[in-house]
């Protein structure tokens, strides 16, 4: 079974917890490490903010899952 990462934009941070965007909905989940902004694309995996994405590539992944 394979996992689909969507991204998301992160809305908000306090603290250590990012509010995620994924359009339909908001998603809380919690930043370890990494320079992290609100305005920021990025893959949450198991809760965790695992990856920041460039905007290009995340729009592009929107789209595609978009379409499937």
């Amino acid at each position: 079974m394979m996992c689909l990462a969507v991204p998301g934009r992160i809305a908000r941070i306090d603290k250590d917890l990012a509010t995620v965007d994924y359009g339909r909905e908001q998603r809380v989940a919690r930043i370890l490490e990494g320079d992290f902004r609100p305005g920021d694309y990025c893959v949450v995996q198991g809760g965790i903010v695992a990856l920041k994405v460039r905007k290009d590539e995340a729009e592009e992944s929107l789209r595609l899952y978009q379409q499937a």
